[in-house]
């Protein structure tokens, strides 16, 4: 078993028209044996940008807090809010640092542009090997349900409304085909004015 499934999890990040949404499941566990179900793994860095981390969870939480460290830096030093792309940076920066001792974690980003309000999802490897595709981005132990899922639902210029329904039944659906995701899942639609997150449940056994 990969490092990366020991915990389970599963995290897709998707864009819209002016929004961008970003979920993860609740589940926290060791391999099959579930420990707890509200573990969280998406984590917000600013008013308009989200990171998820799957993986080994212990490491999630230590790129975790040296992210915020690295953030509240640059935020002191530049006096503005940090553009997704720039963050991504950050987070590959961080990562190739440790490249011969890595942590075990896959981010995912999900932001607006803090003055165009264009919508961003960026993606990378352990090593901060970064990919922005054009639609959507995948992590975690249900990869492959992810991206059946979501290559069957995605429309571009998705509204909030109908980006949140597109988003949920492909994390839900994901999550009924994989052992070690699942358990609830939080969803984050972040537009221009405002970020609503909603709990959904997926299936509880």
């Amino acid at each position: 078993m990969s490092i990366l499934a020991y915990n389970g999890g599963a995290i897709v990040a998707m864009k819209g028209k002016n929004c961008v949404a970003i979920a993860a499941d609740r589940r926290f566990g060791i391999q099959a044996q579930t420990i707890s179900c509200d573990f969280q793994k998406v984590y917000e860095m600013g008013p308009h940008l989200y990171i998820g981390l799957p993986g080994l969870a212990t490491d999630s939480q230590t790129v975790m807090e040296r992210l915020r460290f690295r953030l509240n830096l640059y935020e002191l030093k530049e006096n503005r809010k940090i553009h997704p792309k720039t963050f991504a940076a950050m987070v590959s920066n961080l990562l190739y640092e440790r490249r011969f001792g890595p942590y075990f974690v896959e981010p995912l980003i999900a932001g607006l542009d803090p003055i165009t309000h264009e919508p961003a999802v960026y993606t990378m490897d352990l090593i901060g090997c970064t990919t922005q595709p054009e639609d959507f981005v995948v992590g975690g132990t249900s990869s492959e349900q992810l991206y059946g899922m979501c290559e069957a639902l995605f429309e571009p210029d998705l509204e909030p409304d109908d980006l949140f329904e597109t988003i949920s039944q492909a994390l839900v659906n994901a999550c009924d085909r994989d052992a070690i995701s699942g358990w609830g899942a939080v969803v984050h639609i972040i537009e221009k004015d405002k970020v609503t997150t909603r709990t959904i449940k997926t299936r509880m056994d």
